[in-house]
């Protein structure tokens, strides 16, 4: 049969997409009013704070009827509700998270905001299990009670969910409680919450109504029903809720029927019991479907092939789409019959309904029996309605059920650009993954978009491998995919941390195509800063942004979104930071955190990137306490998400601070996970400044075996690197260079480090960077002054104080050298020094006390009161295991390697003994396992 020609596609672009299926956030409209059962009310309530509540069952039995009359009692208590029905298209770990996080942000928004961060930005188990960790984390901190229900839960059969789930349960902290309801089963390990007491199990046993509960129940349906007849309905329900509620429908159209008569029971009443699905099914074949009209069964039989239905779906499956107001009165009087129609609670413009799960399995069986024309015809409506409304979740599934396999692309293809641009990329990927594999193969668009999973989740090679094997395929003449395919490139070399490779794609990021969208040219010109900023042109790169913005406020939208703009102003940030001008860098990135706030999940990125700048600029301000603050609880989430530069600031920031603070093995610990990071990428670049901090720290320590290893791996990782001058690696240089300033003068070469510093300096003043020149400045009066040159040590130290004044530095100058800060007070007591200098060498000064550089002062710190401090609550086994590791002062990577665990969870491990112990961080945990009494 020929098919009629396509509709103009009237969809919406993807600014408008709804990507997520809001009813199935909240719980059924009508499922609640059946009656209150006093019993079992109270057994769910008297175990309203156990971490788990399962109720396991066949369909119909009452299960989601009594989760409703769950939640409205526990509602006016104070527990916060989120709730989750979930269908067979969530069988799919990162969709069933997208889900679980919106649900729960309904309920309590503020739990899921880091939550949201990690499931944004990846798709494997690892990012999952972020995830999690930082769910759980804020839900142990949120004041209120916060119940999860998961209604329907036998629809989840991957593995990979049910170990989510079975990690949610065992870690749940106190005010988590989730209620779980399932037909079959559950795949959980529940034995240690039974054992617990922790755990209330219901089944079909407890879910069936008494005598006495079928009795009101059919008085609330009927008005009035003779006893002997209620308990005649039980009996031939066994007080399934499901059976109980059909034999009230037939037995109210009987009565109705007898309307005037003098009989008592409606006198052919079909006495046949209906206690489980199968007769269910037959029943309501024979003594309901049969007895509906045409137009009544013709609408139930279609609605069954959506989730979830309204009288607008229902006019345009019918034909008819000008007959809203006639469906909207028929779903209305079938919702008032209790025809198995329930309403769903929604936001949304229309009331939404979902057939009972019963009936759509009776009425499929009817629709299976259809010709394949008739059932690709009614997917073919549901799809062009689905997408019309901007429901493209259930649009593509719809459109591939219709054999429009090709269609559906096109849709998604066309909604990529709007749902990246709303931070929703994963969303996109779930979307694709619903299409038939050779339409996205035939759509180099849906290709493009496709292999940016795996720079979303940092999979650097595979991405590089899928760019080499799409080149090929894309047409001469398509000029816009292959400046995308370019501009991934670039990307790639970002964060590769690769200078040379952008610089060579250079002229063609420049010539960008006619026709190439605003998220394309705003992501090349914020590489483009990238570039000229580590080549030290820096007015260039601000050049770049500065006369874009002029092109946006004159009507030409060359930006495209606020990410990519505020993204671009972070990089503007970071070139001022990087000449040493901070004032000017801070007020950028609290700009950019404040625009970012307001436009929510779009910005995430810009708003991790100012974050993680912000954080050097707080340490270099000597404001150390608020930049731990800032960025020590979110770091997981600004290395999933930054760049190179920004979370090289981030671990660089967190082991300065904690070493001012005098927490050596923390500050240290830091630096691991920056070494870490950086092998673990090949940034060679951030590995170095790991190494080369490692240098300088271990000589203050004493440590000059550790130090020295330090130095020779630094020195062979530049040995690499000979001709990177003009490169972001020519950093490499650099820092290895100042470490080895740093050894000779410990080692007592003072010649050799003078020689050094000299060229350095010399060197970094032509690529500006006015900081680090300060700072070796007064390196160099330390030198100087060990040389008994006490008159160029004064002058080089005025040199850093007036550069250092200029520029509004503090720890750059305080982190120098000892020696040279004694210099500094020295000068600062001239009575001949310029006022204006003076008061900033007063300054720095104060910043001075607050600096320990004792090695061992966390442990004099903590070692005369942590032997007294009891735990909070007593380590498990697993805690002891990892604490006794962390006192062989161990890092988490050889940790998790030695106990077989991920390093995520390790973190989360210590999380938790650090505050079961009433202790800071490591320094404080070792000091604590090192000083505690036996027993502990």
């Amino acid at each position: 049969m020929p098919r009629s020609p396509s509709p103009p596609d009237r969809s919406p672009d993807g600014s408008t997409l709804k990507a997520l299926v809001s009813t199935k956030l909240v719980p059924p409209r009508g499922a609640g009013r059946m009656i209150a059962r006093a019993d079992l009310s109270a057994r769910l309530l008297a175990a309203r704070r156990r971490r788990c509540l399962l109720l396991q069952g066949p369909a119909g039995c009452g299960k989601t009827s009594t989760l409703v009359g769950l939640r409205q009692a526990l509602l006016p208590l104070g527990f916060d509700v989120a709730w989750l029905t979930l269908t067979p298209e969530d069988n799919e770990p990162t969709r069933l998270l997208d889900y679980l996080l919106a649900s729960l942000a309904l309920a309590a928004p503020a739990v899921t905001r880091e939550a949201a961060d990690f499931a944004g930005r990846g798709i494997d188990s690892e990012a999952v299990e972020r995830t999690l960790i930082a769910l759980v984390r804020a839900i142990a901190a949120h004041p209120r009670e916060l119940v999860l229900v998961l209604d329907d839960l036998h629809h989840l059969v991957d593995p990979r969910i049910h170990e989510a789930l079975q990690w949610l349960i065992d870690q749940a902290p106190a005010n988590l409680h989730l209620v779980l309801a399932s037909r079959g089963a559950v795949p959980l390990a529940l034995d240690r919450a039974r054992a617990e007491g922790q755990l209330l199990e219901l089944d079909v046993r407890d879910l069936r109504f008494s005598p006495a509960e079928s009795e009101i129940f059919l008085r609330s349906q009927l008005g009035h029903i003779e006893q002997r007849d209620a308990l005649l309905l039980h009996e031939l329900s066994d007080g399934w809720a499901a059976g109980l509620q059909l034999l009230a429908i037939n037995w109210m159209k009987r009565r109705q029927e007898l309307a005037g008569s003098d009989a008592k029971v409606p006198g052919d009443f079909v006495r046949t019991h209906v206690q489980d699905p199968q007769a269910f099914a037959a029943y309501f074949e024979k003594e309901v479907l049969s007895r509906l009209s045409p137009v009544e069964l013709e609408l139930l039989i279609g609605v069954s092939a959506c989730s979830r239905f309204c009288a607008s779906l229902c006019a345009a499956l019918a034909g008819r789409p000008e007959a809203r107001a006639d469906m909207a009165a028929l779903l209305a009087r079938l919702e008032g019959e209790n025809l198995f129609i329930v309403p769903v609670e929604s936001g949304e413009r229309e009331t939404w309904y979902r057939l009972h799960p019963l009936l759509r399995e009776t009425l499929h069986e009817r629709l299976d029996r259809r010709s394949e024309d008739q059932r690709l015809r009614l997917h073919r409506m549901a799809w062009l309605w689905f997408r019309d409304q901007g429901l493209i979740d259930e649009a593509v599934r719809q459109a591939v059920a219709a054999g429009e396999g090709a269609a559906a692309a096109a849709l998604v293809e066309k909604s990529a650009s709007g749902l990246a641009v709303r931070g929703e990329l994963r969303k996109l990927i779930a979307l694709v993954r619903q299409l038939p594999p050779a339409e996205v193969q035939a759509r180099i668009g849906l290709r493009l978009w496709m292999i940016r999973v795996e720079l979303f989740a940092r999979e650097l090679d595979a991405f590089s491998a899928h760019i080499e094997r799409l080149r090929p395929d894309i047409p001469p003449d398509d000029a816009i995919s292959h400046f995308t395919l370019t501009l991934m490139e670039a990307t790639l070399a970002v964060q590769r941390d690769d200078t040379d490779v952008a610089m060579a794609l250079l002229p063609r990021l420049l010539a960008a195509p006619e026709g190439a969208d605003a998220l394309a040219i705003g992501g090349r010109d914020n590489i483009l800063s990238w570039l000229f900023m580590h080549r030290g042109d820096y007015e260039r790169s601000r050049r770049i942004q500065h006369d874009n913005a002029i092109r946006l406020i004159g009507g030409v939208p060359l930006r495209g979104t606020p990410s990519g703009t505020l993204q671009g102003r972070c990089l503007v940030g970071l070139s001022y930071a990087l000449e040493g001008r901070m004032t000017q860098a801070e007020r950028i990135y609290r700009d950019v955190l404040r625009e970012a706030g307001q436009d929510g999940s779009a910005c995430v990125d810009p708003a991790c990137l100012a974050t993680a700048l912000l954080g050097e600029v707080l340490y270099e301000h000597d404001e150390t306490d608020a930049a731990l603050r800032l960025l020590e609880d979110r770091v997981d989430v600004l290395e999933r998400v930054s760049m190179p530069d920004s979370v090289l600031r981030v671990h660089r920031t967190l082991a300065a601070a904690h070493w001012v603070a005098g927490r050596r093995l923390e500050s240290l610990a830091w630096l691991e996970r920056l070494e870490d990071y950086s092998a673990s990428l090949g940034l060679d670049r951030l590995l170095v400044h790991s190494l080369t901090m490692q240098v300088h720290w271990r000589l203050q320590l004493g440590d000059i075996v550790a130090a020295e290893l330090a130095l020779r791996r630094a020195d062979e990782i530049d040995a690499r690197h000979p001709d990177a001058e003009d490169s972001a690696l020519g950093e490499i240089a650099v820092v290895a260079e100042r470490a080895r300033i740093r050894w000779a003068f410990a080692r007592g070469r003072l010649d050799e480090a003078g020689t050094r510093i000299d060229a350095l300096i010399a060197r970094i003043e032509v690529r500006g960077r006015q900081r680090l020149v300060a700072q070796l400045r007064l390196i160099q009066a330390a030198i100087e002054l060990r040389r008994g040159r006490r008159d160029a040590a004064r002058d080089c130290a005025l040199q850093a104080l007036r550069r250092g004044h200029r520029l509004g530095l503090v720890r750059s100058l305080l982190d120098a050298d000892p020696a040279a800060l004694a210099l500094v007070r020295e000068i600062g007591a001239e009575p001949s020094l310029d006022p204006v200098l003076a008061f900033y060498v007063e300054r720095l000064t104060q910043g001075l006390g607050a600096t320990r550089n004792v090695p061992d002062a966390p442990q004099a710190a903590t070692g005369a009161t942590t032997a007294q401090r009891a735990p909070v609550e007593a380590l498990s086994d697993r805690e002891r295991d990892v604490l006794a590791l962390l006192a062989q002062a161990m890092p988490n990577k050889k940790i998790a390697a030695a106990l077989g665990l991920s390093i995520d969870t390790v973190k989360w491990h210590l999380k938790n003994i650090y505050g079961k112990l009433g202790v800071s961080g490591r320094d404080e945990a070792v000091a604590w396992m090192r000083d505690a009494p036996p027993a502990q």
